[in-house]
């Protein structure tokens, strides 16, 4: 076992390269280590795209973007990019480098920056080829603390480091000026805080996005029992999903899809009653925000993947799926399987109202 002084690390690598739910999850991996190890330096490898969300909400002080297009072109492209990032990290002389990621290429990474200090999962998620290896001199649990959840995958290296578990979910404070630009943008629909529903319906795959036809019926029930507004949220390649949904909801619908950075959707989502969406990052960005959650779940089991740290309900169809996909669906492959059709619009509006009146009833009891 190597053996750890605490008091030499100056900075620490968090090689953190897959999507922004788990950049919101490894967020309190992060946090832990700042409190434990005051004036540390945290550096993020990530996607180009959150960069700018990790050192804005003080996740980081520093994040080196890669390019993931370039990371998915041809082999020369690939090489590039890797030769460019590892000339980054090696200048950082990083005293310890923490590899969440757990890919081929992330171990490639972590073994090229050789760090004093290289925090690894044994076994990693995939067996590692007869040519490969484990660089880790530190290696942690694939889950820390005896739990299931996928965000105590991403804690699993306090454990491994023998730091104190103090923050165990994640919490992201939106920035003030970003708080005044959505209550702007929500005046400027005239709709008030605290009393619309967030609603999402993108994922990265068709599959894992419920009908927005199901959707458009939600909406227009919840809208007409409750009279709360509500405020479509996604990315710009989402418009698909959302232009359905509007051509099929009867409820004036105030579509925010494709126009909020990172940075501004977050302080939207702190705004919502409630957020209702897909499995996705933006549901781990409502949860974080201190908003109720309503997810939807496929063959992503809401145990490993459920919104953590706020009043939630998590519905996902029985098990095991009768498919609904057919060529399209990819049955082993949580990312690539339907199960999400399956699930009807009155289970989802009970769940909706349901959480509405339980966290009405905690914020009563507040006042």
């Amino acid at each position: 076992m190597l053996q750890i002084s605490p008091t030499a690390f100056r900075s620490i690598l968090i090689l953190q390269t897959k999507f922004i739910g788990d950049i919101v999850l490894a967020s309190a991996l992060a946090k832990n280590l700042q409190l434990q190890y005051p004036g540390i330096r945290i550096t993020f490898l990530c996607e180009a795209h959150f960069a700018g969300f990790l050192t804005a909400h003080g996740i980081a002080a520093e994040a080196i973007p890669f390019s993931r297009a370039m990371m998915r072109g041809s082999p020369l492209e690939r090489g590039r990019e890797l030769f460019r990032m590892v000339r980054t990290l090696r200048q950082h002389r990083f005293d310890m480098t923490i590899d969440i990621t757990d890919s081929k290429t992330s171990r490639i990474i972590s073994g090229l920056v050789n760090a004093p200090v290289r925090v690894g999962y044994f076994p990693t998620e995939r067996p590692l080829s007869w040519h490969e290896r484990q660089p880790a001199n530190v290696r942690m649990k694939p889950f820390g603390f005896g739990k299931r959840h996928h965000l105590y995958r991403y804690l699993s290296p306090l454990e491994a480091l023998g730091v104190d578990l103090r923050v165990r979910v994640p919490a992201i404070r939106p920035l003030a000026f970003e708080t005044a630009r959505a209550l702007a943008l929500l005046a400027r629909h005239h709709v008030r805080p605290n009393a619309f529903v967030a609603v999402h319906a993108g994922a990265s795959f068709v599959g894992r996005r419920w009908q927005p036809e199901r959707f458009a019926e939600a909406i227009d029930r919840i809208a007409g029992e409750t009279g709360l507004r509500v405020v479509l949220v996604g990315g710009p390649d989402e418009n698909e999903a959302t232009d359905r949904i509007l051509a099929a909801t009867k409820t004036p619908v105030v579509n925010l899809a494709g126009t909020l950075r990172l940075e501004t959707l977050l302080a939207l989502l702190k705004e919502a009653r409630l957020f209702l969406g897909n499995e996705s990052g933006p549901m781990h960005m409502a949860a974080a925000a201190g908003t109720p959650v309503v997810g939807l779940f496929g063959l992503t089991s809401p145990i490993r993947w459920g919104p953590v740290g706020v009043p939630s309900i998590s519905l996902r169809p029985s098990m095991p799926c009768d498919c609904v996909g057919g060529d399209l669906c990819r049955r082993t492959d949580p990312s690539k399987a339907c199960c999400v059709w399956r699930l009807e619009v009155d289970p989802v509006v009970d769940a909706v109202l349901e959480l509405l009146a339980r966290t009405e009833m905690v914020l009563e009891a507040a006042v």
